[in-house]
């Protein structure tokens, strides 16, 4: 019972955050458009983002670690929450801190929240620790659901509403707020060792350096997860003249991920017993 109680506190601050994510990506392409900005405008922008989120993501270990991993997951909720007003606004120089804010942002949401959870887990509550993958199985299968929502939400939200394509990132607000607000005071704070982030990233290259296998599965995630951001630039363009609802689309590109998922797992543990290289 203490355990399923940890559990839910942490599930509960960390689900309304990744609505909140989910909700930004059916329609953002749309949105700029209708601002008036050129395809090449609208690349730059995206790149603002992933620039953001690769720079910050060299040091975000060592920055959570020192200002504490609860006021970071509460600072992650507010640096998107400015990014997403900054969506109202039709100047390029402001969505483009918009999306700088959102990429330090979503770097803080996928390191600070994890990290807080397994030093809770593991050093203040003393769980075992064969009972972490059941956590993140359910923050897999929530959040699997919450991206299918999320499509669908945003594509009801932008059609439905006379704010049009910006309805998604208001709604995302609320979502935030309750993440961070429910972190802050339901959350104990916790650290991790103070480093110099210099030292940290140079012990993290002279790991790379020392393990061939470790250097190489980086360069193949690498090369995976650029693949992923080029299709997130471009499946809005290819499939809007088909007259295709972008959220709709969004929601059944989501479920088709959970479903591959879901798969691999079952291949992994059922008869198949399927291993990766």
């Amino acid at each position: 019972p203490a355990f399923r109680g940890f559990q839910r506190r942490f599930l509960l601050g960390y689900l309304p955050a990744l609505a909140a994510d989910w909700l930004q990506g059916p329609l953002l392409f749309q949105l700029l458009r209708s601002r008036g900005f050129l395809r090449s405008q609208i690349a730059a922008l995206y790149s603002c983002g992933f620039a953001s989120n690769v720079a910050f993501g060299l040091v975000s270990g060592a920055f959570v670690d020192r200002l504490g991993r609860k006021k970071s997951c509460v600072l992650s909720s507010g640096l998107c929450s400015v990014s997403c007003l900054l969506q109202l606004s039709h100047d390029f120089l402001a969505l483009a801190a918009a999306r700088v804010l959102a990429g330090l942002g979503t770097s803080l949401l996928f390191s600070a929240f994890e990290a807080w959870y397994l030093h809770e887990h593991l050093e203040r509550h003393d769980f075992p620790a064969e009972w972490i993958p059941d956590t993140f199985s359910r923050v897999a299968l929530w959040n699997s659901g919450l991206a299918v929502a999320a499509g669908l939400l945003a594509w009801l939200l932008g059609e439905r509403l006379p704010l049009g394509r910006v309805a998604p990132f208001l709604a995302a607000l609320p979502f935030l707020a309750l993440s961070g607000i429910f972190a802050g005071k339901n959350w104990d704070e916790n650290y991790g060792k103070s480093r110099p982030c210099g030292k940290a990233c140079g012990e993290g290259l002279r790991g790379l350096v020392s393990e061939p296998r470790a250097l190489l599965l980086g360069l193949v995630q690498a090369l995976v997860e650029s693949i992923l951001l080029i299709f997130a630039f471009l499946w809005t363009p290819v499939l809007e003249p088909h007259g295709i609802p972008l959220g709709i689309a969004f929601s059944a590109f989501t479920a088709a991920s959970a479903a591959g998922s879901a798969l691999f797992r079952r291949g992994a543990t059922g008869r198949l017993r399927l291993q990766p290289l």
